[in-house]
This record gives C-alpha cells, structure tokens and sequence, in this order.
C-alpha cells in the first residue's frame, strides 16, 4: 500500500534533502531548500491584508530566514545565509554526515527537526599533493525549522552547536556527593 506521505516523513525527507545537497556541494539544490520570498507560506483566507505579522520580518519574508553554524555569529537573510554556504563549499573538499537522533515535530505549518550531525570532512590537498587534506570528525548537534509552504517544506532557521567531547581524565572523574 503507497499513500500520500504524513506532514512528519516530508519534513524528514526536506530534512535528508538538505545534508545531501551540502554533501554533494549542489548549491542550486541547497538554495531551493530554503524559504524565500517566492515560496512563502500563502496567506490565510481570513487575513484581511493578506499578510499575518506574526510570520513577517520587518524587512520581509527572506529577512526572516536565519543560521548559525558552529562558532560563527547568527546570519540573517536569505543573501547572508546563502553566501555562508557557498564559503563552506568552496572551502570544503568533503563533507559526509551521518544523522542520527533525529526527532521531528509538526505543528501546523511550521516543523522542528532535532538532529545529531556526525560529520566527517577533509579539506584542500596540502600544497603540491594530490590527495585529499586530514579528515576531521566532528559532532554537532542542529535544530532545523522548516516552514510549508506551496512548494513543499522550505528551511526557515538552522542552527548547528558543537557538543564538546569528554576527556579521558572527565570520564574516570566521579561528581562530589
């Protein structure tokens, strides 16, 4: 039996969709995933002006998209957001992530996605190699908030926190009682 997919399996496949894009470095695909002018939610019926105020920023829909990743200062507005990215790919000879926690909730319109992003990079050859840097582990934990809108669930904030790594010394440490 194939039905209709819930609300929750298409934020999860947005979700998916996002990390696949930035692993690949598909800027275009990576663009399209996120909320825009073009794709904001429609206007309900009962909204006299068309607009709910709630949903807008002061300087429109895209100002209202927002990212943080991992020690860089909030990026707001679709531009800043999309330039963040193509910086990362730009820097990034790869980047695999490995997703696990993941929770997803929808309320209404709008969905949350709590993930554990295992990544694996490496990054440029050292000068005059022709392999690929070190690859470096990281784990970070990341808070999606995706919107619908016609086109689909779209991206609305991203925001990506490193979890530190205990010590060998912390894990032997038992707390005072």
């Amino acid at each position: 039996m194939t039905g209709a997919k819930t609300d929750a399996e298409q934020v999860e496949a947005a979700n998916t969709a996002f990390y696949e894009a930035l692993e690949r470095g598909d800027f275009d695909e990576l663009s399209d995933l996120w909320l825009d002018a073009d794709t904001a939610p429609e206007p309900e019926p009962d909204d006299p002006d068309g607009r709910d105020d709630e949903d807008i920023a002061e300087d429109g829909d895209e100002a209202a998209i927002s990212c943080v990743h991992p020690g860089w200062p909030v990026l707001t507005g679709r531009g800043e957001v999309l330039r963040s990215y193509a910086l990362i790919m730009a820097n990034t000879e790869y980047i695999q992530f490995f997703l696990t926690d993941v929770h997803v909730g929808v309320a209404g319109d709008t969905a949350l996605v709590t993930c554990t992003e295992n990544i694996l990079s490496g990054g440029p050859p050292p000068e005059g190699g022709g392999e690929l840097g070190p690859l470096v582990g990281q784990l970070v934990v990341a808070t999606n908030v995706f919107r619908r809108t016609v086109d689909g669930w779209k991206l609305w904030s991203h925001h990506a926190s490193p979890v530190l790594a205990e010590t060998d010394d912390e894990e032997g440490e038992e707390s005072p009682s």
